[in-house]
């Protein structure tokens, strides 16, 4: 067998073995529960607020911050999954003893943890755009809108899964399952807190504090990733009709990513996969 088709069969095993687990039917919970939620909120928003037209910016507005507000818990509940799917994934097997009789065969360690990464990629991947268009079209049928860019933005939430679940792949290879994903999830939230506290800082232009936020997207860059899809989900004149006053606002992006951002989260992700092969293959099984 080549190492192509040797990458996507355990890419295919572990898409089997990921849609098996109780994680999935943790995430598919949640994210009804948190479909159901928003469109009852939407839905009182449109009664309450009068804006059930939607024709004027003000209503586009708010339906747009309210999306990214419900689109970020869509992004925590894929982070939770995507986290605690990648560490048992492979050091879940590795105490088990499952890779040991894997790796007996002629089969490199690179390849076993290309597949299984290519197959936590689809996974999550699948599960973001798929739960993300249903949010969409849950805001579209209450409220009649619909995002400026929603591929683009569903695009970088899908990103943002890839490289939390490349981080959780590395994690597990020298802490158990369970730490990897508490570690994981926690950088998440750390870095996403760090960009908030960067933005205030930028509002309020103080430098060294903006610095925090643009250094913490860099180290990580979910942050970094959501920020972009943030900007994709809202009205293009949101930041006209705000103005200064909601500058660091957390729920609202400022710019489109750029080209080198988007080259850096690539090479970051690169790089982190590097570094969990080599850790992969000294692993003593």
């Amino acid at each position: 067998m080549t190492t192509a088709r040797t990458v996507l069969t355990i890419a295919a095993l572990t898409l089997r073995e990921a849609s098996r687990r109780r994680v999935l039917w943790a995430l598919a919970g949640l994210t009804l529960v948190l479909l159901v939620l928003s469109g009852w909120g939407f839905s009182r928003l449109a009664a309450e607020s009068d804006i059930g037209e939607l024709t004027s910016g003000q209503a586009r507005l708010v339906a747009s911050q309210v999306l990214n507000l419900v689109m970020f818990g869509l992004s925590l509940i894929a982070a939770l999954g995507t986290a605690f799917l990648a560490g048992p994934t492979l050091s879940g097997e590795i105490e088990s003893g499952i890779s040991l009789s894997v790796l007996a065969r002629p089969v490199r360690r690179s390849t076993v943890l290309l597949g299984k990464w290519l197959g936590l990629v689809a996974f999550g991947s699948g599960f973001v755009v798929l739960a993300g268009l249903a949010q969409c079209l849950v805001v579209l049928a209450v409220v009649d809108y619909w995002p400026p860019q929603p591929a683009a933005a569903l695009a970088l939430l899908a990103a943002q899964t890839v490289v939390l679940l490349t981080l959780g792949l590395l994690l597990s290879t020298v802490i158990s399952p369970m730490a990897s994903g508490v570690v994981a999830v926690g950088l998440f939230g750390a870095t996403w807190i760090a960009g908030v506290v960067g933005g205030v800082g930028g509002a309020l232009g103080n430098e060294g504090v903006a610095r925090v936020g643009t250094v913490s997207r860099m180290v990580l860059p979910t942050d970094g990733l959501w920020r972009g899809a943030m900007h994709a989900f809202q009205d293009p004149g949101a930041l006209t009709q705000l103005g200064p006053a909601f500058e660091g606002f957390p729920f609202l992006s400022e710019a489109p990513l750029t080209a080198a951002y988007l080259t850096w989260a690539a090479v970051w992700v690169a790089m982190v996969w590097g570094l969990a092969a080599a850790s992969f293959a000294r692993k003593d099984l």
